[in-house]
């Protein structure tokens, strides 16, 4: 496939994604189909490769009738969709947690001065004085933007394959966390709520896409 072919074919994929308020109830993504979006979200990128989530895929009926009951963005797409994606934040991503101490040293297999540097140095510095997180809140919100390009690619995957999606922002943070906690997904804290996300295949066709103008909202200097 030439490089021509190859952009036409991945901006079809951006023009055909929209987000779908509601799925096909009788029809499900393939089990290898599914994987491979599930695949692209953990192969996403994060800031200082910290791999700040979780993906919790929800398919039982039970428990999204309890994410439903919290939270307003969702209530056409928990009862139709295919599969329904939580996706959690690390809690505690400070430049000196045990979990960003143990992705450094036991996922990226850097030696133990290497991660003393980083994370009494580097990292500290990164976090403190470059980004000003000083705080819990101001931390699980840095977090949680990495979260959101797996999010990203994980819609443009499905897209690629002929799978609708939507992103959900519409819920109780606060409520949610407390449904996934009493079901024993977030760990004793160590996560919370991000973002979700459905996916399956739409019933009906979208409005017309829209966007601003590219000169609107691309400038080159």
């Amino acid at each position: 496939m030439s490089s021509e072919a190859k952009r036409n074919e991945i901006l079809d994929a951006y023009r055909f994604r929209h987000a779908t308020k509601s799925f096909d109830p009788d029809r499900k993504i393939p089990a290898e189909e599914f994987e491979f979006i599930l695949e692209t979200a953990r192969l996403s990128p994060s800031s200082i490769g910290l791999e700040p989530w979780k993906f919790v895929v929800v398919q039982n009926p039970e428990l999204r009738e309890k994410i439903r009951a919290v939270s307003w963005g969702a209530q056409g797409q928990l009862p139709t969709a295919s599969h329904f994606v939580v996706i959690l934040t690390r809690s505690n991503v400070r430049y000196d947690s045990p979990y960003l101490v143990e992705q450094m040293l036991n996922v990226k297999g850097y030696p133990q001065d290497l991660v003393d540097r980083m994370t009494g140095e580097i990292y500290k510095t990164f976090q403190v004085e470059d980004f000003d997180l000083r705080d819990e809140r101001s931390l699980f919100d840095w977090a949680s933007k990495q979260t959101y390009i797996a999010l990203g690619n994980m819609m443009t995957a499905a897209a690629q394959i002929g799978i609708d999606s939507c992103p959900i922002e519409g819920f109780n943070r606060v409520k949610l966390d407390k449904v996934l906690e009493e079901e024993g997904l977030l760990e004793d804290g160590a996560y919370r709520v991000s973002v979700m996300a459905a996916f399956g295949y739409r019933t009906k066709d979208p409005r017309p896409q829209t966007r601003r103008a590219p000169e609107d909202v691309i400038r080159w200097v």
